[in-house]
């Protein structure tokens, strides 16, 4: 594989959702003395020097590069199509909004397995299953994600079913330092509450 020093990577911050369990929208709750967009953002920053957020422009006005589903209310993998339509670059981090355990370090230990494999999407597994939106997408991706789209599959892990992915296990998750608590999300006012009492 090409060193991960050659490969070009840019990070995309998933805000697009909803937020209708929480009764606000979710990054601008406040987090350790931080909404959730402004902790994410430093996150991403110290991984990528370029960071996009993926949502609705005016919502996101002033914090930066903005891009909006070309498929709207499609859901996550409506994000990550356009997320990956504004992209050249070989590898795409991506990252939800609401996940405030995720580190650099994370997201840096998913780049370095991307840039082992020519795998399309390189995501990690917990007991709760895959996480598509604590992961690392080449830009081919795009495509596939537009086939379901277009047929109405809003689904990730459909859309992952015949294609080359790279699963990075709970076990070697572990072994890196990485727990299950770092794939953590803040869906609902309890989520809010739970986090809080954990230990970042």
């Amino acid at each position: 594989m090409e060193p991960l020093s050659h490969l070009s990577r840019v990070a995309f911050l998933q805000a697009g959702g909803k937020s209708t369990r929480m009764g606000e929208n979710k990054a601008f709750i406040q987090f350790s003395g931080q909404t959730l967009l402004s902790r994410a953002l430093q996150t991403l920053a110290e991984v990528c020097a370029e960071v996009t957020i993926v949502g609705e422009s005016e919502v996101f006005a002033g914090y930066g590069k903005v891009v909006s589903d070309i498929y709207p209310n499609c859901g996550p993998l409506g994000g990550i199509h356009a997320a990956l339509a504004s992209s050249s670059a070989a590898l795409n981090v991506m990252l939800a909004v609401d996940m405030p355990f995720v580190t650099a370090g994370l997201l840096r230990f998913l780049c370095e397995r991307a840039s082992e494999t020519h795998s399309l999407v390189t995501v990690p597994r917990t007991s709760r299953g895959l996480q598509p939106l604590c992961a690392v997408y080449r830009p081919d991706f795009a495509r596939i994600a537009e086939q379901s789209l277009r047929a109405r599959k809003f689904k990730i892990d459909l859309a992952f079913a015949g294609i080359p992915i790279h699963v990075v296990t709970g076990p070697e998750l572990a072994a890196a330092g990485f727990s299950e608590q770092s794939f953590f999300n803040v869906n609902t006012p309890e989520d809010r509450r739970i986090a809080a009492n954990l230990k970042p």
